[in-house]
């Protein structure tokens, strides 16, 4: 049972948050992403292996990845750790995930990720699932970029 407690909206759906990820990790990601273009895909790889939880380096990878078919299996990777994670933080499968909490970014950009790619190899109903989901999980919409 998740030591994490459910929020409840006014509204009466639980909110999950993603708890903080370990401060290393965190660190080596900026890290990777500040190294030359040439090392960084490799750099930031290191990182996904070190910490495999740590969805913003599944993030990162799908969104260095030139190829849709490649960076759609990095944000796959990412979507299931997360959804893996939500579930550990009391996530019963409905409830808002929502932008502004920041720890909760990563799932939702591999989610955002996923949507775009599945579009971009024609995996059209995949792509719809994925936006369907995301307003589900927060209505008020999760920006393309930061």
């Amino acid at each position: 049972m998740s030591e994490q407690p459910i929020h409840l909206t006014p509204g009466g759906l639980p909110e999950t948050v993603i708890p903080s990820y370990d401060a290393e990790a965190v660190s080596a990601l900026t890290e990777a992403l500040s190294v030359s273009d040439s090392d960084k895909k490799k750099q930031v790889a290191a990182v996904a292996a070190q910490w495999p939880r740590y969805l913003d380096a599944w993030v990162a990878l799908g969104n260095l990845s030139e190829d849709p078919t490649e960076a759609y299996a990095y944000f796959r990777v990412g979507y299931h750790r997360g959804l893996d994670t939500l579930r550990a933080s009391g996530w019963r499968g409905s409830g808002y995930v929502r932008w502004n909490q920041k720890t909760n970014h990563g799932f939702l950009r591999a989610l955002l990720g996923l949507h775009r790619c599945a579009q971009a190899i024609n995996e059209h109903d995949e792509a719809e699932r994925c936006a369907e989901f995301l307003m589900q999980l927060d209505p008020s919409g999760v920006p393309d970029s930061e």
